[in-house]
């Protein structure tokens, strides 16, 4: 029995066309029978169709809301057949077909209705390649696109997408294909919701990065090691405190219920938001006073201390039905003083006038200089609609950052809040500026334009709109190095926001890429003034110092943040691991990462620190143990690729004089390269050319790897983004140390050495010192220069 089934089974290569009609489900049956009859009748009349069914080389399989067709020995039949098929069904608008195409292995069975069928892995996965698309879609597994590629009339039209999962963990390949005649252009949603995991796994990261800081309370160990490495450390001087400076605390909620706790919140954020908008005032913002929760351990003297302010509002809300209860005081922290107090019993309708009175009694108290605008921003409603300001509250009280695992799923939930307060009141501006905010986080950034611009038409002077619309003109324009509508809108918003540290950190930002370091810093700073509690904004201040190369200055302020609380043990000593490999102290930056425990990674830079110190040891097996212990999810970020085809492996087998072994891990990473190219850096290829320059050097491909380098280096110049420029440079200068162009190395170090290098690229001190990469120039007089020119005071030559 067994031997006749065997004999009746015949396994071939079928190549299959995969297609439905998309959204057919949602349909009425009489809407879906005569789509799917107009459908058949569309891809009867294409000669693919006609000529393999006339030889009986074509099977057809019916899937209910499309078709299967199988051609028995044309690899081209298939793409075809799709390319005829798209353009009749340009002749029925209503028909929005997707398709697949697949060449793989299809056995002819006999169904039970006696007729020939076909079943096996061709059919599955071409079905599996047409799920990954949309409407119009054309989409091919990558190896039919091999096949057609040796074709010059198909070559033109491949467009590969890279790796994307689908069903049981399978991963697929995929090539779009399309012309100006034919086929979608636009990037299949699956393929986007890859490329957006990818970017928020690097954002999480990056986010753990900030909010980390801010979540640990200074250690003992901490402590320790910093004396142990700073005995001659000087604190910095406290600055002086402002007489007009102020932090409301979180309100106590009297109510019962979590959505009365929600109102206390709101109550105390529009007070503060208000208090805000006055000029003349310094008010701590809502980051940094969120950390102290009403209770009795609360002492006010040493919040205002750690806050920087003269003073603290308290206050309590209590609501019972229709009325609430709001009690405020305003407290001189340096006297324990009670200069003002109020209680305010009446309709809940009145919630707004009562934020409003609080924060002008308060600005009365501290004769602070009121404009008319001012006075009028004050006094003004977010809404007419409670149950839309009950949504608004909700999500305002929803921390995104405060645990980032399940920060997205915390943002769906606030932006489906603020969904339903703008559906409540399609005017409430303010509630479109938070949903912007939100879209941002979740990198939704044409849905944070579309919020933001709701927000600008119902009120075309509101701060908080234009802060919006310039973070989103940031994000956009961080890839092609277009800042200046950034500007404008910051302009406008700090206008009416001048205690908002989101627009001066966004400002600092951009003065960083404009080459404005000094002023970066300085704003940096003062955003630290406005929100001393923000673990994203200290973190960026350091990032900020060390880019710059002022390394005593960083002891300095993350001396102040560890004493702060700001930064614990195993973030303060991976800090200063980095800050002592930079300036060539080995000795110190070992001893520092011998302190943080192998388990201590929440990012990728904690790791390739690690590597970095094993790098300029020359301890190669070190190198490739911190590999070898990276998690997965963080390698790409440590060591440009995964293990064991990075850079980094490459690197390591290169200083180790393992030339065979360093050529195929370069030879691997470039082919990997060439595949992710699309979904990694499609909107930042400058990187991806730098990445090729470096393994093409590695590989002795001596001309591509310049130009690329040099490509990279005119798609983003140092003149358009002074904060990526450099880097691209330093890679171009490594190239031509690789390539044995060693007058043109030196030139381009020459240049980067004398300006501060964003995003952590080098070169520093330590790195032209002891990194193996350098080698070659090693000796030169003018290499030996560069090196000395950026050696700390004091550092060994």
């Amino acid at each position: 029995m067994s031997t006749e089934a065997e004999q009746d089974s015949h396994l071939e290569i079928g190549h299959v066309l995969f297609l439905d009609i998309v959204g057919y489900s949602k349909l009425l049956i009489t809407e879906q029978s005569e789509l799917l009859r107009k459908l058949t009748a569309a891809v009867v009349e294409t000669e693919q169709f006609r000529i393999a069914d006339a030889e009986h080389k074509l099977v057809r399989l019916p899937t209910g809301d499309g078709m299967a067709l199988v051609f028995r020995d044309n690899p081209e039949a298939p793409l075809k057949c799709a390319l005829e098929l798209s353009k009749r069904l340009k002749s029925y608008p209503e028909l929005r077909v997707r398709m697949g195409i697949h060449s793989g292995p299809v056995n002819e069975v006999v169904d039970v209705n006696g007729r020939t069928n076909i079943t096996g892995a061709g059919i599955n996965i071409a079905q599996r390649v047409m799920n990954c698309g949309d409407a119009g879609h054309i989409l091919l597994s990558k190896r039919v696109a091999d096949d057609l590629e040796q074709y010059p009339q198909w070559r033109e039209q491949l467009h590969e997408l890279g790796p994307v999962e689908v069903k049981h963990g399978v991963k697929l390949d995929l090539v779009n294909f399309y012309n100006t005649e034919v086929g979608n252009e636009v990037l299949p949603e699956k393929v986007k919701q890859v490329a957006k995991a990818k970017r928020l796994a690097a954002s999480r990261r990056r986010k753990r990065i900030f909010i980390g800081a801010a979540l640990f309370m200074a250690t003992v160990s901490c402590i320790g090691v910093w004396l142990f490495f700073h005995r001659s450390f000087s604190p910095i001087a406290a600055l002086p405190i402002s007489d007009k400076s102020i932090a409301v605390l979180p309100f106590e909620n009297l109510s019962t219920g979590q959505e009365n706790a929600f109102f206390a919140g709101g109550v105390q954020d529009e007070i503060l938001t208000n208090l805000a908008k006055i000029a003349d005032l310094k008010v701590i913002s809502r980051t940094s006073v969120m950390k102290y929760k009403t209770g009795p351990e609360r002492n006010l003297r040493e919040i205002a201390k750690t806050l920087g302010v003269s003073y603290v509002v308290e206050g309590r809300v209590q609501r019972a039905g229709g009325r609430i209860r709001v009690s405020a005081q305003l407290i001189d922290a340096r006297t324990d003083a009670h200069l003002w107090a109020e209680h305010y019993d009446r309709d809940f309708a009145d919630i707004f006038a009562i934020q409003s009175e609080v924060a002008q009694q308060i600005a009365d108290q501290l004769r602070s200089k009121l404009s008319p605008a001012e006075r009028a921003a004050i006094a003004e409603r977010p809404t007419a609609d409670l149950v839309a300001y009950a949504y608004y509250t909700k999500a305002q009280q929803i921390d995104v950052y405060g645990d980032w695992e399940d920060g997205e799923q915390s943002a769906k939930q606030k932006v489906e809040l603020l969904e339903k307060a703008t559906q409540r009141d399609p005017n409430f501006a303010l509630a479109y500026c938070a949903l912007a905010r939100t879209q941002i986080d979740l990198e939704e950034f044409e849905l944070a334009k579309k919020a933001a611009d709701a927000a600008l038409r119902i009120r075309p002077d509101l701060g908080e709109a234009h802060l919006e619309l310039a973070r989103y003109y940031y994000y956009v324009g961080i890839n092609t190095g277009d800042l200046d509508r950034v500007r404008d809108e910051l302009a406008i918003a700090r206008r009416t926001l001048p205690n908002d540290s989101g627009a001066v950190v966004i400002g600092a930002r951009i003065d960083k890429r404009q080459n404005r370091w000094a002023e970066s810093l300085a704003n940096f700073e003062k955003a630290s003034e406005l929100d001393p509690r923000n673990g994203e904004v200290a973190y960026h201040r350091r990032r900020t110092l060390i880019e710059m190369r002022r390394y005593k200055e960083l002891e300095q302020v993350l001396a102040k943040d560890a004493a702060n609380g700001m930064i614990d043990g195993p973030w303060i000593q991976s800090e200063l691991a980095a800050l002592k490999l930079a300036e060539g102290d080995l000795v110190a930056a070992q001893a520092l990462l011998a302190q943080v425990p192998l388990d201590f990674s929440p990012y990728g830079v904690i790791w390739n620190t690690r590597f970095t110190a094993a790098l300029y040891l020359r301890d190669y097996d070190a190198a490739n143990r911190v590999i070898a212990a990276t998690p997965a999810k963080l390698a790409d970020e440590a060591f440009d690729g995964q293990p064991p085809e990075s850079w980094a492996d490459g690197q390591v087998a290169r200083a180790r004089g393992d030339k065979q072994k360093a050529l195929a891990v370069f030879a691997a990473a470039r082919k990997t390269l060439d595949t992710t190219w699309q979904i990694k850096f499609k909107d930042q290829p400058y990187f991806a050319l730098g990445l090729s320059a470096r393994l093409d050097a590695g590989l002795g491909r001596k001309e591509a790897a310049i130009r690329e380098a040099l490509q990279a280096v005119d798609l983003m110049p140092i003149a358009k983004d002074s904060y990526w420029g450099p880097g691209l440079v330093t890679d171009l200068a490594l190239v031509y140390a690789w390539t044995g162009e060693r007058d043109r190395a030196i030139e381009q170090l020459e240049i980067v050495a004398k300006i501060p290098v964003g995003g952590g690229s080098s070169p520093t001190y330590g790195d032209l010192k002891f990194n193996p990469c350098w080698d070659s120039l090693q000796g030169d007089p003018r290499f030996e220069k560069i090196v000395a020119s950026l050696a700390p005071k004091g550092a060994k030559q």
